[in-house]
């Protein structure tokens, strides 16, 4: 009797011990699936930015990495220095005013362009004939396996006259390099290199 008394002790002890040891284990379980949750909504919280607008109301901006949107960024900051280059009205100030922002997203191989269409008397010819010219981009194709980014631009460049209106086949070629940011250059690149690749007529339209 005392000997089955014994065993149903011993018994109950494994019992004991196999529900510790399960217990245990779970325990072990949630303790690292809460940390590890814990970890990842951390990290999650880190990427935002929490911004007090005028010390009023709070907003929420999502912190990227800066790494995701350059493309886009080298994009936009080659097809604005077009836009202000190549965009002219018969008017000295506002010529001068576009070239020196363009100026400010290129180094001198842009001023060294405009110098060379000033001194051919260009611009001269630009407003003494009351001409407009305005371009239209088509595509910006950057190549970012290789610093510094090659980049090819395609676009159309409408030149306006009292008589009849030229659209020209523009194709440009220059390198991008990484630059401070700045309100003068917001993209935070500068071009290098610029040239001209093709400049040709592709229909003359009588007015």
């Amino acid at each position: 009797m005392e000997f089955k008394t014994l065993r149903n002790i011993e018994n109950s002890f494994r019992q004991i011990r196999l529900y510790a040891i399960v217990f245990a284990g779970l325990c072990a379980a949630v303790t690292g699936y809460a940390l590890w949750k814990s970890y990842g909504f951390a990290e999650l919280q880190r990427q935002k930015i929490y911004v007090l607008d005028n010390g009023k109301s709070l907003m929420l901006a999502l912190a990227q990495d800066a790494s995701i949107n350059r493309p886009v960024e080298a994009r936009e900051h080659v097809r604005r220095f077009h836009e202000l280059f190549f965009t002219l009205a018969p008017d000295k100030n506002a010529i001068e005013s576009n070239m020196k922002r363009a100026f400010n997203l290129a180094d001198k191989s842009a001023f060294d362009y405009y110098k060379d269409l000033l001194e051919k008397g260009y611009y001269s010819r630009i407003i003494s004939g009351n001409v407009q010219q305005r371009i239209e981009m088509d595509s910006v194709v950057c190549n970012f396996e290789k610093y510094p980014y090659a980049v090819r631009s395609y676009a159309r460049q409408i030149i306006i006259r009292s008589s009849n209106v030229t659209r020209r086949s523009l194709v440009t070629s220059c390198l991008l390099v990484n630059s401070v940011r700045s309100d003068n250059n917001p993209q935070g690149f500068t071009i290098e290199k610029f040239a001209v690749v093709e400049n040709r007529d592709i229909e003359v339209i009588e007015r």
